[in-house]
């Protein structure tokens, strides 16, 4: 498992580090945004195909289209950010007397992108759900590998914060991590109830960062990476994450039926 998050962490941190700290053309940084993206599976491929051969490749990318599973985890993959933002506002408005900051994007335009950003998440759920997840899952149990993976999960990302182009740009990092953390945890349940399906934590993955400005918990202007400061949305969004993160903690079981290559690789 060090093999892979030392090769992802590697080559996207010195994309994202490239991109922050040069003026490059937008066609130059949008490629190394990308390919940092990509990292998580392209260090889950290369791993697989040198340890395990062809037909473990085959197997792991087969996942990504693994998609007859029950209908109602299409809907929960759809509109989990969804219920969670509308949740948040209804505390809020009860809270207060009044409706938070809503998003000022045509809320029709969400589906769309949705639609196009999914297949873009097998950059990251090849290798955070395909490939490291059941191996920490064999070692660790279902619970805590979700917890674990969802904070080197998060710190993965962290290079971003300084990315000029990018909607984290200036934002607080620690509390990036802990909504991170809990979705870590929501996508091991639907990876889990889905049979190791990658697509549908795709689906979540793409809906989340399209659906999470229906009521925005970014601060404008922020510039504080590492500051604790934060909007009264983003505090509610970290606890209504973290009650149904509870929630899936309780219902998941200690341990999850892997592949026997997965107890072999995690050994």
């Amino acid at each position: 498992m060090l093999s892979f998050f030392a090769i992802a962490y590697a080559i996207t941190w010195t994309c994202f580090t490239i991109v922050a700290a040069t003026d490059l053309p937008a066609a130059v940084s949008g490629g190394l945004v990308l390919a940092g993206a990509f990292a998580p599976a392209m260090a889950a491929l290369a791993l697989t195909a040198c340890r395990e051969g062809g037909d473990a490749v085959r197997a792991l990318v087969s996942r990504v289209v693994q998609w007859q599973v029950p209908v109602r985890w299409y809907a929960f993959a759809l509109f989990y950010a969804v219920a969670i933002k509308l949740t948040v506002a209804g505390i809020y408005r009860a809270a207060t007397g009044g409706w938070p900051r809503f998003g000022s994007e045509p809320l029709y335009e969400i589906p769309f992108a949705i639609a196009f950003s999914t297949p873009f998440q097998a950059g990251e759920e090849i290798g955070w759900r395909g490939y490291a997840l059941p191996r920490m899952a064999a070692r660790l149990g279902l619970r805590r590998a979700s917890l674990v993976l969802g904070a080197v999960w998060a710190v993965w990302h962290l290079p971003q914060f300084w990315i000029r182009q990018g909607d984290t740009y200036g934002q607080s990092f620690p509390f990036f991590a802990v909504e991170v953390v809990a979705m870590s945890v929501a996508l091991a349940w639907l990876w889990a109830k889905t049979g190791g399906s990658l697509l549908l934590p795709m689906l979540l993955h793409a809906a989340v960062n399209n659906s999470k400005d229906i009521v925005p918990s970014a601060e404008p202007g922020a510039a504080h990476v590492f500051g604790l400061s934060h909007s009264p949305v983003a505090w509610l969004t970290a606890v209504v994450l973290w009650v149904c993160a509870a929630y899936f903690l309780a219902r998941m079981p200690k341990t999850h039926q892997v592949h026997p290559d997965y107890r072999a690789a995690s050994s």
